[in-house]
């Protein structure tokens, strides 16, 4: 059916049955996604007497913020507050990921646009590094870190984690796509490489190193591996180790509130990271950030 607005001429498409059930087919697949958020939250709120109900209850009938309250006293008889959990996963996971932006988007940008000797060798070994499961690499890691005598330190959970292949990866692809009459440009007007990197190549890669800093995030924030390996002092664990803490041991019954409610707080801000950033992460995985 065509209709006419002056001198346009506006096409209008009558849904047909086939997209009619694409829409319930996503909203299907949308609904079951966020079920698990829905579910949490709840259980966050809900006070003790429905965290046993049987059958379970999703969704909380009497809410209540006495969890929250009970997380932050559940451990107050240990030496170390909840809240130094907090900062801990906090710092190591901020100097992560932004040690880990300048590390890969540097490389990555002085392997394309100047080509030092061996860097085929150099992205060869990167991409053969992609073929490697975390887990093989945690022995020579943490030999590494033990011959550097860094275990029970914050750098143990900073180090390993700054350059990641796949994060390598990830920006070398981006700077492939610089256009290089714009650099050329800059420095026939004078401009340093340094300067360069920080003015022209940054904001271009913009959509590479956001998706890398939310990639980075989620990953350290909920890592529980290397924390449980490489730190002994109780003052020096992270969240998901605390997390593991109130949900064994004696009295865990009365502690299922606290722990739903430090299982809300972690998960959190995992959540609002991707939700501020989620167009450039889009943008990166169409490959549609930069045009030459």
């Amino acid at each position: 059916m065509v209709i006419k607005l002056g001198n346009k001429h506006m096409r209008l498409h009558r849904p047909s049955f086939s997209r009619f059930m694409l829409y319930i087919l996503l909203m299907t697949l949308v609904v079951v996604s966020a079920l698990p958020l829905f579910a949490m939250v709840c259980r966050s709120l809900m006070p003790l007497d429905e965290l046993y109900l049987y059958p379970p209850r999703l969704i909380v009938q009497k809410p209540t913020l006495r969890n929250f309250s009970d997380l932050l006293t559940s451990l107050s008889s240990s030496t170390v507050p909840f809240t130094r959990y907090i900062f801990n996963s906090l710092f190591t996971t901020v100097v992560t990921v932004f040690a880990s932006i300048m590390v890969c988007c540097l490389g990555a940008y002085g392997l394309v646009k100047h080509k030092p000797a061996g860097s085929k060798v150099i992205f060869a070994v990167v991409v053969a590094a992609l073929s490697f499961s975390t887990h093989v690499t945690q022995i020579p890691n943490y030999l590494v870190v033990n011959e550097l005598e860094l275990v029970n330190t914050y750098w143990a959970l900073i180090i390993p984690k700054i350059a990641v292949a796949y994060n390598f990866f990830l920006v070398k692809q981006f700077c492939e796509q610089l256009p290089d009459s714009i650099l050329e440009a800059a420095r026939i007007d004078g401009a340093k490489e340094l300067r360069i990197f920080w003015t022209i190549a940054m904001p271009l890669l913009k959509p590479a190193w956001t998706t890398l800093a939310v990639f980075s995030f989620v990953n350290n924030w909920n890592d529980y591996f290397s924390p449980l390996i490489f730190i002994q002092s109780n003052a020096l664990k992270t969240l998901p180790l605390a997390l593991q803490t109130l949900s064994g041991g004696a009295g865990v019954v009365a502690r299922s509130g606290a722990v739903g409610a430090a299982t809300f707080l972690t998960t959190l801000p995992s959540i609002l990271v991707f939700a501020l950033m989620r167009g450039k992460v889009m943008e990166t995985m169409s490959f549609s950030g930069i045009k030459s």
